[in-house]
């Protein structure tokens, strides 16, 4: 039953992800179903791998909502890498190239762009060991402020990323800089209740804010496109018309998600 539930999680997480993506990026590059089932069988892939690492049970609610988390968080930083620092593709239908860049020229070189990529796991690598450094000891709840820290990690490793990529080409934004870090210590706290792991808080919080933000990017502004298109022609309209038809399997994901969580917090002691 665990391997199930957390199959359903990678689904749950897959599906998500792939809708946000499919409903802004599909109408200036087209739909294709290969692209649409990446991120479903990534996350199908990693849920159960990031259960069995982290010894996540996959059977109560919180652990339900603490795996969602960190299955988000490990299915975007899988396909970002790729897409990132090891495909070659076309970047002129970009406005912001999606393959690794230095103030907008592309970075040519597949061993440079693997070789900074791989230099940045290991500065994510290092920042969960720190989390796991800061872990109070079993009966201490440790402090509230480190707990906001290491919450923040993920937001702020998202936050000067995006600004390097993004801050070069379309200008330097503070809100926008400064949401990600924000959003994330907000699920961090919310975490905190379901698990005493630090690195599984900081990872949760990054999924959770990613998922967050690119619903309301997505949802909310429906008709601005992403930084990456920005100023590009729509290619496909006709995508314009029945892309809707996801928004009902995308709602019911996030019901499911805020379902989990009200359970996960009825069932804590006191509660």
């Amino acid at each position: 039953m665990s391997l199930v539930m957390e199959i359903a999680v990678g689904l749950a997480v897959g599906s998500h992800i792939a809708t946000w993506g499919m409903y802004k990026d599909s109408p200036h590059e087209g739909f294709t179903i290969r692209k649409y089932v990446r991120s479903i069988i990534v996350g199908v892939c990693l849920a159960p791998l990031g259960a069995a690492v982290a010894g996540i049970e996959a059977t109560s609610a919180s652990g339900l909502v603490v795996l969602f988390g960190l299955t988000y968080a490990l299915e975007r930083a899988v396909t970002e890498f790729w897409k990132t620092f090891v495909r070659d593709e076309d970047q002129s239908k970009y406005f912001i190239p999606m393959q690794f860049h230095v103030m907008g020229r592309v970075v040519r070189s597949r061993g440079t762009r693997l070789g900074v990529g791989l230099g940045l796991i290991g500065v994510a690598v290092l920042l969960l060991r720190g989390a796991q450094a800061l872990q109070p000891a079993p009966g201490d709840a440790g402090s509230f402020m480190t707990l906001v820290f290491v919450a923040s990690i993920g937001g702020w490793y998202s936050a000067f990323g995006g600004a390097f990529k993004d801050a070069p080409i379309e200008g330097f934004e503070t809100l926008k800089f400064f949401r990600s870090p924000v959003v994330a210590v907000i699920y961090g706290l919310l975490l905190s209740s379901l698990t005493g792991s630090y690195p599984l808080i900081a990872l949760g919080s990054i999924g959770f804010t990613v998922a967050t933000l690119e619903t309301y990017k997505t949802f909310f502004f429906p008709t601005i496109p992403r930084g990456k298109f920005a100023g590009k022609p729509i290619h496909f309209p006709d995508v314009l018309a029945w892309r809707g038809r996801f928004v009902p399997l995308y709602v019911m994901i996030w019901m499911c998600v805020v379902a989990s969580f009200v359970a996960a917090y009825a069932a804590l002691p006191g509660a």
